[in-house]
Order: C-alpha cells, then sequence, then structure tokens
C-alpha cells in the first residue's frame, strides 16, 4: 500500500524516531567537538586520552540501561518508555552547557548514554508493533534515517558554534519529542498483554484509519495469548533454540555492523578526514560525509520492503569491506611517503561516500526492521535488551580501540582490521540470516523455531498465530 494510505503509521513512527534523532546528536556531536577541545586555546584543556573517553563513555554507559528499559516495556509500555528516554539526553545537554571542565563533560556524556540504552531499547520494539507487515522493515529502518538526521545536523552547526551553542540546538530536539510523541498512540499489542482489548481496538482504529480490520485485532490476540501461555525467561533466551538462533544471528550482524568501522568514522570523522588531506577541507568533507549518510538511509527505507533484508545487507558489507581496505592503502602509502599520495589525494573524498553508502543501505538500517521482527512477544523486550548491550559494548571497543590503534600502529591498521571484518559478515550472512520481508510475525516464527513443537493456525485472511513449546 502507498504511503499516503499509511499515513497515520508514519506519523506516529517519525514522532517516535525523533528520539533516534536525539541519540544521533550525541553521536554526531564529538567530531566537531572534539577538535575545539583539543586545540591550544581551547578553555577546556582536552588530552587525545580524555577525547577518546569523551566519545566512548556515552556508548559505555548505554549497556546500563537496556535491562531496566526492558522491565519498563513490559510493564508500563513502549511509548511511555520511550518518553522516559528523553530525560536524560536534556540533562546531558544542559550539563554540557554549563561545562567548565573535563569531569562535567564525563557526567554529559554518561547521563546520556542512558537514554540511548532506553531508545533503542525500546524504538524497534514499538516500531514493529505498529506497523502493517507490508510497510514494517521501511518503518524500523526510521530509526536509522532519524539517527543520521541528528549525525547530519553536528557536521552542519557544529563548526560553526559554540559547544554552548551546539547544545542548545540540541536540546531542543528531545523536547519536541516529548511533546508531539505524547499525543501518539501505545502499542496496540501492550494494551493485548494487559488485557485492555478495547484500548487495542481504539489504537489499532488510531494506526490504521480506513484500513482497519476486525481480523487482523483478533489475529493480533491470538498470537500474543499464545505466545504469552508461555511466560519468557531470560534463561529462555539461550535454552530455546529458536531463541538462540535469533540472538546467534543477531549478535553477528550487529558486530559486522560495529566492527566495519562505521562508529569510529562518525565519531572521529572530523579528524579523519583532516588526516586524510584530500583536498576537501575536513569541515566540508563531514557534511558531504552526513549528507550521503541521510539521503542512503532514505533508499534503503524504500528498499528494504521490496528487495528484502538478505541482499542489502550483503551488498552493504561487501561495500564496506572493499571501501575499508582501500582506505586503509590509501594511509599505509600516506604513512611510508606522502609523495606517493599527492596525485591521489582524491581517494577519501570518493571512498569514504562509497563506505557511507555502502554502510548506510544495509548494515545502518536493516538490522533494526530484523530487531523488530524476529522474537515471539513473551521474550521480546529481554532479547532486544541482551541485543542493545552487546551493541553498547561493541560500539565502545570500537570506538575507544580506534583511536588506540591509530595512535600506535597507525590508522591504516585499524582500517584494514574493519575490512577483514567485513568480508567475515558476509560469509556469516550468506549462511545463517532467513529472509523475512513481507512475513507475518507468526510466519516468520514458524520459520525461526522450526526445529521446536510449533502450533500454527494459518487464517482465511493470510495472517496466522504461532505458540512456541
Amino acid at each position: 500500500m502507498s504511503i499516503r494510505r499509511k499515513w497515520r503509521e508514519y506519523v506516529a513512527a517519525l514522532s517516535a524516531t525523533l528520539i533516534t534523532a536525539a541519540a544521533g546528536t550525541t553521536v554526531g556531536w564529538t567530531s566537531p567537538v572534539l577538535p575545539q577541545l583539543l586545540a591550544e586555546d581551547s578553555p577546556i584543556q582536552t588530552s587525545k586520552d580524555q577525547s577518546s573517553w569523551i566519545a566512548s563513555f556515552m556508548i559505555l554507559c548505554s549497556a546500563v540501561s537496556p535491562i531496566p528499559a526492558s522491565y519498563l516495556a513490559d510493564r508500563i509500555g513502549t511509548k511511555k518508555t520511550l518518553l522516559l528516554a528523553a530525560i536524560p539526553y536534556i540533562i546531558g545537554w544542559i550539563l554540557v552547557m554549563f561545562a567548565y571542565n573535563i569531569p562535567m563533560i564525563y557526567a554529559a556524556r554518561l547521563i546520556q548514554g542512558l537514554g540511548y540504552g532506553i531508545a533503542y531499547t525500546a524504538a524497534p520494539m514499538y516500531l514493529g508493533e505498529i506497523a502493517s507487515n507490508d510497510v514494517r522493515g521501511a518503518m524500523a529502518t526510521l530509526i536509522t534515517v532519524m539517527s543520521k538526521f541528528g549525525i547530519l545536523s553536528q557536521y552542519c552547526i557544529g563548526p560553526y558554534v559554540s559547544m554552548l551553542g551546539l547544545a542548545s540546538f540540541n536540546i531542543a530536539i528531545p523536547i519536541l519529542f516529548v511533546v508531539t510523541f505524547s499525543a501518539m498512540p501505545e502499542s496496540p499489542y501492550y494494551y493485548i498483554k494487559s488485557g485492555d482489548k478495547n484500548r487495542a481496538e481504539i489504537s489499532l482504529k488510531h494506526l490504521r484509519g480506513r484500513d482497519y480490520l476486525n481480523e487482523e485485532l483478533d489475529s493480533m490476540t491470538h498470537l500474543v495469548n499464545e505466545n504469552m501461555k508461555e511466560k519468557g525467561r531470560w534463561s529462555d533466551l539461550f535454552t530455546v533454540g529458536g531463541n538462540r538462533k535469533g540472538l546467534i544471528i543477531l549478535f553477528g550482524i550487529y558486530f559486522t555492523q560495529q566492527f566495519c568501522g562505521s562508529t569510529a568514522i562518525i565519531s572521529y570523522a572530523q579528524q579523519i578526514f583532516g588526516a586524510a588531506d584530500g583536498g576537501l577541507g575536513a569541515k566540508e568533507s563531514c557534511i558531504l560525509f552526513g549528507t550521503v549518510q541521510l539521503l542512503t538511509s532514505a533508499i534503503s527505507c524504500q528498499l528494504v520492503d521490496r528487495l528484502g533484508r538478505k541482499p542489502l545487507l550483503i551488498v552493504s558489507s561487501c561495500g564496506v569491506g572493499l571501501a575499508n581496505i582501500v582506505i586503509g592503502a590509501y594511509f599505509f602509502m600516506k604513512f611510508e611517503n606522502e609523495e606517493l599520495v599527492v596525485a591521489i589525494k582524491f581517494i577519501p573524498i570518493v571512498v569514504i561516500p562509497i563506505f557511507i553508502f555502502s554502510y548506510t543501505i544495509g548494515l545502518a538500517t536493516v538490522p533494526f526492521a530484523i530487531t523488530s521482527e524476529i522474537f515471539p512477544t513473551n521474550i521480546k523486550s529481554k532479547a532486544t535488551c541482551i541485543i542493545q548491550i552487546f551493541v553498547a559494548l561493541m560500539t565502545f571497543a570500537v570506538t575507544k580501540l580506534y583511536q588506540v590503534i591509530a595512535d600506535n600502529l597507525g590508522n591504516y591498521v585499524a582500517f584494514w582490521c574493519f575490512g577483514l571484518l567485513s568480508v567475515g559478515g558476509v560469509i556469516f550472512i550468506l549462511i545463517l540470516l532467513p529472509e523475512t520481508k513481507g512475513q507475518s510475525f507468526a510466519a516468520i516464527q514458524e520459520k525461526l523455531y522450526s526445529n521446536e513443537t510449533v502450533v500454527y493456525e494459518k487464517r482465511e485472511d493470510h495472517s496466522g498465530s504461532v505458540r512456541i513449546l
């Protein structure tokens, strides 16, 4: 169906993902601000080691909040949980606005990390549960589209304003999120789990408009009731074969997402472009870089439900692997003899946008679609929690280790490592990832849990339900 027919769902999704735009500002903020802090005339004198901690602390702390976010999503709903994510962002930017030393910036980043963990735990759940089957992938990729918007805003504004001015802009985004998202409906799945079918019906009618069908609500109710007959335990993530398979698939995809070097390039973009000396200024290169990210994520949003998850991830992983190897070769030649790269200074300006296009078309967007659809209702919040903790730890490792490797071994070593790991990701995706394009939750679960005893009911409207025994 067209976007025009689905406008109610898209409005709710865009409002919800304003919180991931806020998350994007915290990720992209380091690119323009770290060079300011490292400058000799900086009002807050900062060492290179301290700068790497500023970049890393936010991601490290984001590993703390997914567990309470998972609990809250089950108890108070994904909508209210997402609204709570705005509080750490607002507090963090207030601290940045008044910061006069490094500990205050550390504190701001740590607090913002709590919001980051909550947002990325609850947002895939909310979007997966409000979306129709035929647009669920596109809805989930909005998480990345809005995040890239937040990152691009930092590249465009950050180099030209003070740290106070940038923080003043950034604090407006979570405030706007609270104002708009408060008017959006809660997930109908939450109301069904809570035993309130009337409110679930109101929520679904709000989301579907004239496309509302009683059969869809009945199908949702049957699916949730069957899933919830077996209360999901943390241990089920590892003892139930389908859950375990889902975790392994997502661990592999998110490991590739992080260890292709994306987070390092985003966090240190201005410094990387400056070191590349590619003929275009570092600030301007970052704006080009962010624009490519945003446009490509918007393209991916349209392709994920047409071409499928698996093809996009394979193309994406191949592209970033090749780009990393080429960028690493350029930096190696520059390290050995700068005269060797005089005639090919254009390479970073050409290859890094190719990296960003390749990364954003699949690895940056598609994993959120898979996360939103691969687990049963009774275990989904716990699975999303574990995934977000894993992603946070991997992101922290990449962000922190990149600076250490670049300083001690050379940044070409880091890029070559990223390239090899990306190639490994291609092999993993080819072997283990099933295609889920356009399938209902019930059909996906039937495929994933094929080795378990499955009760599956097929209906005349092509919906269905599944229970894992």
